[in-house]
């Protein structure tokens, strides 16, 4: 009788032994198969955040080395070191912004100023510009050392969307438009809707608004948008009437510059350029370094804080998942083979009589082979069936675990603080990067698991090596006998 049909009696024969091999074999394909589709969709997942989030690289004046430039100068004349910023030129800016894999950048100029014909959002214990308190405000001619007087800060940018409060959610536009790139060289505003609702202020009316460190440098700005903010500020805006948030305008960059002065003409104090891949930031600040930007003066910042916080979780359900083929392969095949092996010592005198009667030994092993593949065969079957309900619950539930284990973690980091201190201000940093991190478990709350064909094939390919393993290591054990000791030793 071939080989082939003997498989199938005896498959036939023993149900009880048939059905025990098929349930077990699935249940390891269904791990397998979950594990392999976990892993292409936390690998998709992880190329779309990628892709999505890019990754930013902001240009910006190096302080530190500003500082110590200045220290040297001044260590022969008295006085403490008087810090001044160098503004970027708008060439510097826009010749870094021409370079392969940037998808957008934005310019970032702060200043402050005074309301002239409305009125600030006060906060709780601080005066109104009338008195004679003075405040610290951003854009101010600090190089003086002395303190200015401000009731607003004046964001200046060359498109509002892409200013970091709208970019993160924080801010967005209820009414009219936001700031645009086509906006530079003219004056107009978007102002926060508290402080519009406050003055009866709406899309189209104007305000009056002068320079904080030269009252004689004034403003007229046109009302084009309006926007609700969510930040409850730190606590410094309790003190401080231009850190309210309720009391941040936005114009284009050239309006600030305006109030700063005319040394800032066509200038920046900041430009962030947004990468088209996060791979690419490396290869993009060694293609900024040859150019002609002075980076004695300047440095480039890379941030893709966001990927890399959205992507932790994902790489650990990979590395999870990647554990989980590894270790149900290897604890299956034992397993299985165990299970064959005892199912095979139980056969000794089936194979001992038809080697007497001159069957070969390799068609012998053949048949427990056919056996085990057409279990696998049938296992593999069923799982791509089943694998994808249970690879999507399985893998979702880790990503929860993942996603809120991290998160916890970065609250815990922001709470203690730099050098082990108490928490942050209500509305400071530590309220900033949980914020941030909040968006990226919202855009992977879950993933996209489905089963391929690439999955089923390296799933096959693992079952029928399982499979082939299993049946022939307990089979070259009984085959190395000859006939007559098997039948002796079974009598």
């Amino acid at each position: 009788m071939n080989f082939l049909k003997r498989a199938f009696w005896s498959m036939k024969a023993k149900k009880g032994k048939t059905l025990l091999q098929l349930v077990i074999f699935t249940v390891i394909c269904v791990f397998v198969l979950s594990g392999l589709t976990i892993q292409s969709a936390a690998k998709a997942s992880s190329e779309l955040a990628r892709q999505e989030l890019g990754g930013s690289v902001t240009l910006q004046v190096d302080r530190e080395a500003a500082m110590e430039k200045q220290q040297s100068e001044q260590s022969e004349s008295d006085g403490p070191p008087q810090f001044t910023s160098t503004p970027i030129s708008l060439d510097d800016a826009e010749s870094i912004a021409a370079l392969d894999h940037v998808k957008s950048y934005n310019y970032s100029v702060s200043a402050s100023a005074n309301a002239e014909d409305f009125d600030i959002i006060e906060s709780s214990t601080s005066t109104d510009s009338s008195d004679t308190e003075s405040e610290q405000a951003p854009g101010g001619d600090q190089g003086r050392g002395g303190m200015v007087q401000a009731d607003l800060t004046v964001n200046g940018t060359l498109t509002s969307d892409e200013a970091e409060s709208f970019s993160d959610g924080e801010a967005e536009i209820v009414d009219g438009r936001g700031i645009e790139e086509s906006d530079a060289g003219t004056n107009v505003a978007v102002i926060e809707q508290t402080l519009a609702e406050e003055n009866d202020l709406a899309v189209g009316d104007t305000i009056n608004i002068s320079s904080a460190s030269d009252e004689d440098t004034t403003q007229e700005l046109e009302i084009v948008g309006i926007y609700e903010t969510s930040s409850a500020g730190s606590d410094q805006a309790m003190n401080f009437s231009f850190l309210n948030p309720y009391n941040t305008v936005y114009v284009p960059y050239t309006a600030a510059n305006t109030l700063k002065g005319e040394d800032y003409a066509d200038t920046v104090e900041s430009v962030t350029y947004q990468m088209d891949d996060a791979e690419n930031i490396d290869a993009f600040i060694a293609a900024a370094e040859q150019t002609d930007v002075d980076f004695d003066v300047y440095q480039l910042d890379a941030n893709d804080d966001l990927y890399q916080q959205m992507v932790g979780p994902i790489e650990n359900v990979a590395s999870f998942a990647k554990n989980i083929v590894y270790l149900v392969t290897i604890a299956g095949a034992i397993i299985l083979a165990l299970i064959v092996m005892l199912s095979i010592r139980e056969r000794k005198y089936e194979m001992g009589v038809l080697m007497a009667i001159g069957e070969k030994k390799w068609k012998l092993a053949g048949q427990f082979i056919t056996e085990i593949v057409v279990i696998a065969i049938v296992a593999v079957g069923l799982s791509s069936i089943f694998g994808n309900p249970i690879a999507n619950v399985l893998g979702n539930q880790l990503l929860d675990q993942q996603t809120t284990a991290s998160a916890e973690t970065a609250s815990a980091s922001m709470q203690q603080g730099p050098g082990g201190g108490g928490g942050m201000m209500g509305g400071g940093p530590g309220q900033a990067v949980s914020d941030a991190f909040s968006q990226p478990s919202e855009a992977i709350s879950s993933l996209n698991i489905n089963v391929t064909w690439e999955n089923i094939l390296i799933l096959g390919g693992i079952g029928l090596a399982v499979a082939i393993i299993a049946a022939l290591i307990p089979s070259i054990s009984i085959l190395r006998l000859q006939p007559k000791n098997i039948l002796t030793k079974q009598e």
